[in-house]
């Protein structure tokens, strides 16, 4: 038999929560570990030193860049086809550098959940370490190009592609001393010098249709040259891209530069 409260009449009243034994097992986070053993958010002496360890990474990759895609035009200058697959070769220390700061990044966001500038900061630099890995890419793909042109003799100085290479070179080595003083107006000085490199870029690609036109044995050696050209051109615009994410970590706001 129940009572109009549903309990039966042998049953034993309900005790009150009893108070917890300071000697008992901590709770756990889903029973996998005691809450003690959680992280903790970083102080903000941490937050600063992770910040610069992930910054320093960037810095990494974009010499790295600057230097593979150098070597590839050196590479083809030289006629060295093992110098271009030593820089084909290279691309996967860019590629673990990429890994690195992207896994120091992701840590740092599950473990403090920063906010506003701090967040900004940390998804920006994500975005140009992406950049950075693709341009090390297009540099390899250059020194392909280098290496299967190495045993032709050169079309016309090249067409212009090694002061191609050199000028983009250069925008990557400019773009990161605007990424270390955060410097949203060195960021676009150097987005507009793209403006130049597409110029150049063009004036090849003209060049090279005239070439070939004039004699069927300049197609191999002269498409080698716009699919190189092209890859310099792409590292260019990926320069754009992290000027433009400097230029959202300075001021909160986003532009798009060279539209």
């Amino acid at each position: 038999m129940t009572d109009p409260t549903g309990r039966h009449h042998d049953e034993a009243p309900a005790s009150p929560a009893e108070p917890m034994d300071p000697d008992a097992p901590l709770p756990t986070d889903r029973g996998l570990r005691p809450l003690a053993e959680i992280p903790r958010p970083y102080t903000r002496e941490q937050m600063q030193a992770r910040e610069q360890a992930i910054k320093d990474g960037i810095l990494r990759m974009g010499s790295m860049v600057a230097e593979r895609l150098l070597a590839a035009i050196d590479a083809l200058e030289r006629h060295d086809a093992d110098a271009a697959l030593a820089v084909i070769e290279g691309d996967d220390d860019i590629d673990r550098e990429q890994q690195r700061v992207a896994t120091l990044i992701a840590q740092t966001i599950i473990r403090d959940q920063p906010v506003a500038r701090d967040l900004r900061f940390l998804l920006a630099l994500d975005h140009a370490a992406y950049d950075l890995e693709r341009m090390g890419d297009h540099a390899a793909n250059v020194a392909k190009q280098a290496r299967k042109l190495a045993p032709l003799p050169p079309l016309d100085d090249y067409l212009g592609l090694p002061a191609l290479g050199r000028t983009v070179a250069q925008q990557v080595r400019d773009i990161l001393s605007a990424i270390v003083d955060v410097d949203a107006d060195h960021a676009r000085a150097v987005a507009r010098a793209d403006d130049a490199v597409d110029e150049m870029y063009h004036h090849l690609f003209a060049r090279a249709l005239e070439a070939m036109r004039a004699d069927p044995a300049n197609v191999d050696p002269g498409t080698r040259i716009i699919f190189a050209a092209h890859y310099i051109e792409r590292t260019g615009d990926r320069v754009t891209d992290i000027a433009e994410d400097i230029v959202y970590l300075a001021t909160g706001t986003m532009e798009e530069l060279n539209d």
